[in-house]
């Protein structure tokens, strides 16, 4: 389908200094013929929405150990990670359970 389709993502527990300090992030992802999945919206995020220190947020193609994620209030781990395809209107929460300098 060729709908753009707007999404929000949270970023909380200070993932979101990594964003210029932007907690919210209502975004409309390009049209493309597959579906979106996470693995592809973290490669999305890392290009288009990270400001800075992109390590403290990825490792490898997931978040980092110790990031959090949760696709509309329920853990990634029982949504199938980063093969979830997201749907229209789905929020995803991203929380760093990292603390300290």
């Amino acid at each position: 389908s060729n709908i753009s389709v707007v999404h929000c993502f949270y970023f909380r527990g200070g993932a979101e200094l990594l964003f210029d300090g932007v907690k919210k992030h209502q975004v409309t992802l390009p049209c493309q013929p597959e579906p979106w999945d996470i693995r592809n919206l973290l490669k999305w995020i890392k290009q288009n929405l990270l400001k800075e220190r992109p390590e403290l947020f990825m490792q490898g193609e997931s978040v980092r150990p110790g990031i959090l994620v949760l696709i509309n209030d329920a853990d990634w781990e029982l949504m199938g990670e980063l093969d979830y395809k997201l749907q229209d209107q789905d929020n995803v929460l991203f929380i760093s359970t990292l603390h300290g300098g």
